[in-house]
């Protein structure tokens, strides 16, 4: 199969699961590309939306359209590690007593963490560990996860009461952040009538675990030119060196991240090699939530798209 062929059924593939998943959600159509570039990218996501906009749907019609294992975990402040890692239980077996690992909600292929900011700070970390190591420990056993191995957590901006926001260097550890906004009329009148029926709509299972294994191999392997790294190099830069709204720049992770993300949209949009219109479209879900701006900048209502649009602007010339 030649590198051609072989782009356009990554292409068809990830066509059919949108289809798939457009028989349930309805709009929303860039959110889910973003949560399936993530996943493309072997990634996680952090969502920010506001309560009933079908985030935990969208991610469960996903997991169903992919064949994956879904869990979803509720945060809340009372929420324990062991609640989501799992815990040993004592067993009785022939006569005795032992210990059997009972695993946890984390052990599955897509997990929702919702509001995740309402979780503590020492069971956010319970996640992120396993976010970054794909791995989980339990007093002295280690236990790897099944991979493909996705998080999405989600945020509420609202309600902030009783709350711990996750801090700036574990934000980073999430390679997009996601803004799911309100439908149109148009759109909104099609829910109503898609959910106020007797019959609720179904998916199908049309791309299978091994291929999205394979499909995130082939994401790295998207052609990127030299002069659009280095306009990714210097989109990151800018957020370090403008001191006018920014207090705390981007890493270089976030390089990484923009380049893979633009990799997968390449894909996705049915192009074998990264295009400039890519690296626009991601630079804004890779770098708004590893930008801090400024006390003044926060004051004058500064928003951070807005900022990021200027860097992009202002690099391209």
């Amino acid at each position: 199969m030649s590198s051609k062929t072989t782009y356009k059924y990554a292409t068809d593939a990830t066509s059919s699961v949108f289809d798939e998943v457009s028989k349930v959600i309805v709009g929303q159509k860039e959110s889910v590309e973003e949560i399936v570039i993530a996943i493309l990218c072997n990634g996680h996501a952090l969502v920010e939306s506001y309560p009933g906009l079908g985030k935990t749907l969208t991610i469960s019609t996903l997991a169903k359209v992919m064949d994956l294992k879904f869990s979803r975990i509720q945060c809340t402040p009372d929420l324990m590690p062991s609640d989501i890692t799992g815990t040993y239980i004592v067993e009785e077996h022939a006569g005795g007593k032992e210990f059997r690992f009972e695993q946890g909600p984390v052990f599955a292929n897509i997990v929702l963490a919702d509001e995740i900011n309402r979780a503590s700070p020492k069971t956010q970390s319970a996640l992120l560990e396993a976010m970054q190591e794909k791995q989980v420990t339990v007093g002295k056993e280690t236990y790897v996860l099944d991979k493909p191995f996705f998080v999405l957590a989600t945020q509420n901006p609202i309600e902030m009461e009783g709350t711990y926001p996750l801090p700036e260097a574990q934000l980073d550890r999430f390679l997009l952040k996601i803004l799911l906004g309100y439908p149109s009329p148009e759109e909104e009148d099609t829910i109503i009538e898609r959910y106020t029926g007797n019959i609720m709509p179904t998916v199908d299972k049309v791309l299978p675990k091994e291929t999205l294994l394979e499909l995130q191999k082939l994401t790295r392997d998207v052609p990127i030119a030299n002069d659009l790294k280095s306009q990714v190099i210097k989109i990151v830069g800018a957020t370090r060196s403008d001191r006018r709204e920014i207090e705390y720049g981007a890493s270089p992770r976030a390089s990484i991240g923009l380049i893979l993300a633009s990799k997968a949209r390449a894909l996705i949009h049915g192009r074998s090699y990264v295009s400039e219109e890519d690296i626009t479209a991601m630079a804004y879900p890779v770098l708004r939530h590893r930008i801090i701006l400024t006390f003044e900048a926060e004051r004058k209502g500064v928003n951070v798209d807005d900022v990021i649009k200027n860097i992009v602007k202002d690099t391209k010339k």
